[in-house]
């Protein structure tokens, strides 16, 4: 079975990796710096050496040309100034040597056959020549000619040699010096730098331990805020992480809800069913058994009635399930003035005991495109809603206004209000001030949908619902978008207000 590193083997890897190739990063450079000194200072001292070498021919062959009859004659090398280790050698026309000797403690010490054979072959063009001498080590040698008179010159290269591997030797301990240092510095900084990174590893795998697919989450643990500095790459992680537990946390805080207002809306849904189907049986029953304890007359009318009650609900179900799919409504221009007026009659007819009044404030005709039915059922639905939670008596004012730029209607009333707790769910489906699943009267208040179909029809029309209430005070406000029609006649109409 494989084994999942942990945040912390994570880290640890990371580190190895970072130290590696930085390690190797300092190597390559010290190794490239240290050829490349070495090249330079190899060829600073091998054209130092090449011009004491030159200077050393000039003055052997001067000295010989002094003596040109005698093609073996060496007498140069005994005079003052000459250095240790100097080797010098007369050659005839063919280039053969003719004699060699070298310098050794102010004295001359002639060359032996093998030593002169390894000096054979050099032309005379001026050019530098390295050839290792037997018994005495690596030369640098050049011929030069003056009139007939050849002579060979050259220095041992032992001390050239010598300061380059020296050279070589320093550089290396050095260069090792220096990678053991820096190898500890960048131990240290990597170290520094990781730990907020082993955090942020540390955070992402506790989180994933948590439940996040069942139950209700909330306080997922977040990077420290010193981990989420924004100017260094860590903290950009860390910053990020947070930001992402953040949208995790209320995505599922929403998924919660969902699942919360579904659970409620089925059982809601259910029982609003339940009940007409309840007393659809119970007549029907009554009717089966033949019992004279009930008319046939008033249980087909409760049939009727408890039928017609649970057909609305599933058709407001229906409504409400294709505004969610987004299914295109009606579209005609309609007049809102018209169909406030309109609803306002009717809710009259519905409620006669409240004093219902309409109010008309248009500096242009009151025109939207839009399903005229579905915008009569929302300001129906508002009336109603006012007419069912306010007393005999109250004041219901429904008013349109219509500018150039946006269309409104508002229902005002001046009942009791509406609670306070209920009023950030107030659009939601099934929601009552009732929450009792089990009224006394299922007749006394409606199904809890009328302002979630409102909101959902005028969100449908690119508009917004919203409500204000205070106790003595409630208002709903629809805003709809203008329609903007070529040849419109002006005409206003301020101010005024009608009695229903």
């Amino acid at each position: 079975m494989s084994r999942r590193p942990n945040a912390r083997t994570r880290t640890r890897s990371i580190r190895t990796r970072l130290l590696v190739f930085v390690s190797a990063t300092l190597v390559a450079v010290c190794v490239a710096m240290g050829l490349i000194t070495t090249l330079f200072q190899h060829a600073y001292l091998m054209g130092n050496l090449d011009d004491r070498v030159l200077d050393t021919a000039e003055r052997a062959l001067g000295g010989a040309s002094l003596h040109r009859g005698i093609e073996d004659d060496l007498t140069f090398l005994r005079e003052t100034g000459q250095p240790a280790g100097m080797l010098a050698a007369r050659l005839d026309e063919d280039g053969a040597i003719v004699s060699a000797a070298v310098v050794v403690q102010d004295a001359t010490q002639n060359l032996g056959t093998g030593q002169r054979a390894a000096l054979a072959g050099i032309g005379a063009d001026g050019a530098m020549h390295t050839r290792d001498v037997p018994g005495l080590g690596t030369y640098r040698v050049t011929v030069l000619v003056d009139g007939g008179v050849r002579v060979l010159a050259g220095l041992p290269m032992d001390d050239v040699q010598d300061m380059i591997s020296g050279l070589v030797m320093i550089e290396t301990g050095v260069a090792v010096a220096g990678l053991a240092a820096a190898g500890c510095v960048c131990t240290v900084v990597i170290r520094r730098q990781l730990r907020p990174l082993g955090r942020v590893a540390a955070t992402a795998a506790e989180v994933s331990r948590a439940p996040l697919g069942h139950g209700e989450v909330t306080g997922l643990t977040r990077v420290p805020e010193r981990d989420t500095d924004p100017d260094s790459e860590a903290g950009q992680v860390g910053a990020a992480l947070n930001h992402l537990l953040d949208h995790v946390e209320s995505s599922l805080a929403e998924r919660q809800r969902s699942e919360e207002r579904m659970r409620r809306f089925l059982a809601d849904a259910s029982h609003e069913l339940r009940t007409p189907l309840a007393s659809i049986a119970g007549y029907a029953e009554l009717m089966n058994r033949g019992t004279d304890r009930i008319e046939p007359v008033l249980a087909w009318r409760r049939v009727s009635a408890e039928s017609a009650r649970m057909t609305g609900l599933v058709e407001d179900l229906l409504l409400l399930a294709r505004l969610d799919e987004g299914r295109p409504l009606q579209s005609r221009e309609v007049d809102l003035a018209a169909l406030v007026a309109e609803a306002l009659w009717d809710a009259r007819a519905a409620g006669s005991g409240h004093d219902w009044q309409l109010e008309l404030r248009l500096d242009v005709p009151a025109l939207v495109t839009g399903d005229e039915a579905r915008l009569h059922q929302v300001v129906a639905n508002l009336l109603s809603n006012a007419r069912m939670h306010t007393p005999a008596g109250t004041r219901v004012v429904a008013s349109v206004e219509s500018t150039d730029e946006r269309r409104v209607i508002r229902v005002h009333d001046d009942g009791p209000g509406i609670p306070t707790a209920l009023l950030p769910t107030v659009f939601e489906r099934f929601t009552r001030a009732d929450t009792s699943r089990s009224r006394a009267d299922a007749k006394s208040g409606g199904s809890g949908l009328g302002l979630a179909i409102a909101a959902a029809i005028t969100n449908a029309h690119g508009g917004r619902i919203q409500v204000d209430s205070t106790p003595g005070r409630t208002e709903f406000t629809i805003e709809l978008p203008a329609v903007v029609k070529a040849g419109l006649e002006e005409w206003t109409v301020s101010g005024k207000r009608a009695s229903v």
